[in-house]
């Protein structure tokens, strides 16, 4: 018992680390990127690259797992992420930089892939809500501080991007003290997109939407801070409020789900979403603190809305499909978050950098007419077919497992309730 609270802890540690250095990562590309002059397209294109990554990731990390072992796998990705970080500051260019960002993106999908398969192994189903929610609450508090140090150096130096490298060498660290067996080989079974929309529209529309839009923020927000003339500092504030507020408002938005029609919760989180993008935006003309609070309050439901639509999507269907369908889903997001930067971008670029604001709204808007929408052709879940609103982020499908071993059973429902 002690042992494996020891793995469990050591392993948290390194995803700490790890998560830390790759939030830093992806907001100094975004400043260095306006620093160098990019245009804010290929800005776009360059962050939609990681993502493009992440998305093939999910198909070939696991086949290299599998050959070569997870601690290999692990050493591998590890020593390839750190070399990507020191190649960003040798090499600057757009093309080199979205090949490496594709490459990062592979790299960082592999590290989720190794820790939280060996988190799912080791921990008991008694225990298994309190690890996940232990490792959400990880992750994001490491995605807060990984903003903190972008105002720590001068991001048009080399300082900050060698960081990034050490944090990324230092996850091993943890991981490689952990005296457990290595988990089974990775193998996520997935259910085509037709399934999943016949099952759940509201879920799958819901799941792209929060790609398109929480890439964009991830990619473009540092870029837009930049180009209406605050500083560094003001950077790191702008990401940390969206990321503290996702932390604390899903909780409250997630019982709020597991009490009403999910798509009711849905549609009503989306238009709060776009109003307070269009609030941020009309703050942009205010102050910096208004700023903070308004990107607080919108991250806090932005961040509830592919957990919801998860959620939504496992009442719909059998236990047993739970790990294959949020998989699905996961891959859904994937597909919206390789194409958000790129759009946000482009828009950015016509209509100037407080456009991203609008390219939010715009997202929001339709998936809320649309949930609603399908309030009116499809019943409720029956009390006896719902599961329970989990809190997450989106990583890996294989810390989906560790999420559908959370959750109470739920039955099929009638073919008619689709």
């Amino acid at each position: 018992m002690i042992a494996a609270l020891q793995s469990v802890s050591s392993i948290l540690l390194g995803a700490a680390i790890l998560i830390t250095g790759s939030g830093l990562f992806g907001t100094l590309l975004g400043v260095r990127a306006g620093q160098e002059g990019f245009a804010d397209v290929v800005i776009g294109l360059i962050m939609s690259a990681y993502f493009v990554g992440f998305f093939v990731g999910t198909y070939v990390c696991p086949t290299i797992v599998r050959r070569v072992g997870h601690i290999r796998a692990f050493t591998m990705f590890a020593a390839i992420a750190s070399a990507t970080a020191i190649l960003h500051a040798l090499a600057i260019g757009p093309w080199v930089w979205g090949a490496l960002r594709v490459v990062n993106g592979v790299c960082m999908v592999g590290f989720f892939m190794v820790t939280e398969s060996w988190l799912n192994s080791i921990t008991t189903n008694e225990r298994r809500g309190q690890v996940f929610s232990a490792y959400v609450a990880v992750t994001l508090g490491a995605l807060a501080l990984g903003q903190v140090f972008i105002a720590t150096a001068d991001p048009a130096g080399f300082a900050l991007f060698g960081v990034v490298s050490i944090l990324f060498s230092l996850a091993l660290v943890p991981v490689a003290f952990t005296r457990i067996e290595q988990p089974k080989p990775i193998d996520v079974p997935h259910l085509g997109v037709r399934h999943l929309y016949a099952a759940a529209p509201a879920a799958v529309v819901g799941a792209l939407a929060s790609g398109l839009a929480g890439s964009a923020l991830w990619g473009m927000a540092p870029v837009l801070v930049q180009r209406i003339g605050l500083d560094t500092g003001a950077v790191a504030g702008f990401m940390s409020a969206a990321v503290i507020g996702g932390a604390v408002l899903q909780w409250p938005i997630g019982r709020v789900s597991d009490r009403r029609d999910r798509r009711y919760v849905l549609a009503a989180i989306c238009i709060a979403a776009a109003v307070l993008a269009l609030a941020s935006l009309a703050s942009t003309h205010w102050s910096v603190a208004a700023l903070m609070v308004s990107m607080f309050l919108y991250g806090g439901v932005a961040f509830s809305i592919y957990p919801v639509s998860v959620a939504f999507l496992n009442d719909r269907l059998a236990r047993e499909h739970a790990l294959a369908s949020s998989s699905g889903l996961l891959l859904v997001y994937g597909v919206g978050a390789a194409i958000g930067p790129a759009l946000a971008g482009s828009a950015m670029e016509i209509f100037g950098p407080r456009s991203l604001f609008v390219y939010f709204a715009v997202v929001y808007v339709p998936v809320a007419v649309f949930a609603y929408y399908r309030t009116r052709k499809a019943p409720e879940p029956e009390d006896a077919t719902r599961g329970q609103f989990v809190p997450m982020i989106r990583t890996s499908a294989t810390a989906l497992d560790m999420m559908s071993g959370t959750e109470p059973a739920v039955n099929e429902p009638p073919a008619n309730s689709r």
